[in-house]
């Protein structure tokens, strides 16, 4: 912490950050999806927002629906819009499989390696903080599922700690819904995951899969779902009318600390925001000492006798 800027909260600064971003549903050839969403369009927007942030994160995950169709040039256009942005903020991508993505395809066209249908997971090491990608896909079904050969690996990874605990990351949420049917979707076996998790270090699950923000408990493990980058669920109309709305986009900022995690949630949007924590303000508050801050920031004015 500068010194200039003594700290006068309770918790020093996050140890990790991590950008969380869902359900890009890209198409090939820029197409519309559903004839009405521009997916490319709006993960430009997403994008132009991360680099906006005045902070360089650990990692950038994306938690599946990568495409809508599966498509080649649908993963070659996902890789070439968001990989120079990894590198200009110098953090790795991770690529989390959905229920839309074809695993063969995402193999060849996004990661560069065979095409095959075994499950797209991996480990990084992110300066002592473990994040896990698994592979909740089920080819062919919508649904998600995570089989015996997979649970079995993540049991053998997490045999062993990390330093800052591990992040989970997949696309099906072990979370209830809120829309009607829908649960025809969700992930299957939820108990076997969590006999796999329980007792280890696992201290989040990030999850996509629901286009709506959302956050609930898991095993006590805390889940956290960042909206689609493409269409969001709006969640204002009856349950039976819930249907998706080109607004609301947003992505997750997580922040690692030693006792917590925080997920904050950003909004993709073109609004004014008021200009009241300048440079200006920031120079002035330079120049005080820090009970002169306190004073003039954190005490409130008298209130008017009327």
């Amino acid at each position: 912490m500068d010194a200039a800027f003594p700290r006068f909260g309770s918790h020093s600064p996050a140890l990790r950050t991590i950008v969380h971003v869902s359900d890009t549903h890209l198409m090939g050839g820029n197409r519309p999806l559903n004839g009405r969403y521009d997916t490319s369009a709006n993960l430009q927007r997403t994008l132009a927002a991360i680099e906006r942030l005045s902070l360089r994160p650990d990692a950038l995950v994306f938690t599946g629906d990568l495409t809508d169709l599966g498509e080649p040039a649908a993963y070659v256009a996902l890789k070439q819009a968001v990989e120079p942005v990894a590198q200009r903020l110098g953090a790795p991508v991770i690529w989390v499989a959905g229920n839309h993505d074809e695993r063969p395809e995402l193999r060849r066209s996004l990661l560069g390696r065979e095409p095959s249908q075994q499950p797209v997971t991996g480990v990084w090491d992110l300066s002592g903080l473990r994040l896990i990608a698994l592979d909740s896909s089920v080819p062919g079904w919508h649904h998600g599922d995570l089989d015996a050969a997979q649970l079995e690996w993540l049991g053998g990874v997490l045999a062993e700690p990390a330093p800052l605990g591990t992040l989970l990351a997949m696309h099906h949420p072990p979370l209830p819904g809120h829309i009607p049917f829908f649960d025809l979707l969700e992930l299957r076996h939820q108990d076997a995951l969590a006999a796999v998790i329980a007792g280890t270090d696992v201290r989040g699950i990030l999850a996509g899969h629901l286009h709506y923000s959302t956050h609930g408990m898991f095993a006590g493990v805390p889940v956290s779902v960042s909206a689609a980058s493409c269409y969001t669920m709006n969640l204002a109309r009856p349950a039976v009318e819930v249907n998706g709305m080109d607004a609301g986009q947003s992505f997750h900022l997580v922040h690692v600390y030693d006792d917590t995690i925080t997920h904050a949630v950003v909004p993709v949007v073109d609004a004014p925001t008021a200009d009241v924590f300048n440079e200006e303000w920031l120079a002035a508050m330079a120049a005080l000492s820090p009970e002169e801050r306190l004073e003039r920031f954190a005490r409130k004015p008298p209130r008017n006798a009327d």
